[in-house]
């Protein structure tokens, strides 16, 4: 039988996260003290993973999967289930391939393989050679937060697996910039989920829409790693059709006592 039970909550057991000038473990800690608008341009090397490989990875992909590799394991990253997500993904890389159709020219598979919402989990999977449970979420300002949910679902089936998080993006092109109102940044943040072991569980409540708040300055997922440092005891990301409400209920010993 199983040792965990099924669970509606996680235990964070590790987090990691990338954006220009916040590549260390002491930058993502000065940033979480004083919170700061991220930057927009830049992508790490990711000089981890294969040359011809690396060749292949976007921008957005490189930025995932430092995050995701700085937060897994090198030993459990074959084994662990993931979800990737993503408002845009690599959208931009779309946008010679809208003209070339529009142009009645040929199509690059290869540039359209790199574009489509999994490409960031397929190479994961590739690099890692992970051949486990995989999903890839996109929901519009609720991506960071379905991907929380879907992460649960995950431990609600499998809860003797972990789950790694990863969730990023990119600034858009100015093709598409002008649609969107939200904090542009280039950044990824990966969360290491599990039923029990050291760490903060956190549960997942929706409740019903509020009036229209601010414009953040800052991704959800980076609010979030900020808000793990403080004493808040919930955290509301509130978007157009609900408000995510995670609550911080207890912080676990190795054992899964509180």
């Amino acid at each position: 039988m199983s040792g965990a039970q099924p669970s509606t909550s996680a235990v964070v057991l590790r987090s990691a996260a990338w954006s220009p000038g916040i590549e260390t473990t002491e930058e993502l800690d000065a940033w979480t003290a004083a919170p700061h608008a991220l930057q927009q341009e830049g992508h790490p090397d990711a000089k981890f993973l294969p040359a011809m490989l690396r060749r292949r990875c976007k921008p957005l992909t490189r930025i995932m999967l430092t995050a995701a590799y700085a937060c897994c394991p090198q030993e459990e990253l074959s084994q662990v289930r993931t979800v990737f997500t993503s408002r845009h993904g690599s959208i931009n890389e779309s946008i010679g391939l809208l003209h070339a159709i529009a142009d009645s020219q040929r199509v690059s598979a290869a540039t359209f393989s790199h574009t489509v919402h999994n490409a960031q989990a397929g190479l994961f999977s590739i690099a890692a050679s992970n051949r486990q449970a995989s999903s890839s979420i996109a929901a519009s300002e609720d991506s960071f937060p379905a991907g929380f949910l879907e992460a649960l679902t995950h431990l609600h089936r499998a809860p003797d697996d972990k789950v790694l998080l990863v969730t990023g993006d990119v600034p858009l092109a100015p093709t598409f910039a002008s649609l969107i109102a939200e904090p542009q940044a280039s950044y990824a943040v990966a969360l290491l989920l599990g039923t029990t072991g050291h760490g903060p569980r956190v549960s997942l409540d929706i409740e019903p829409p509020a009036p229209a708040a601010e414009q953040p300055q800052w991704p959800a997922a980076f609010d979030f790693l900020r808000w793990l440092e403080t004493d808040q005891p919930d955290l509301r990301i509130p978007t157009p059709a609900r408000i995510w409400r995670l609550r911080r209920l207890a912080t676990l010993t190795a054992t899964g006592e509180a």
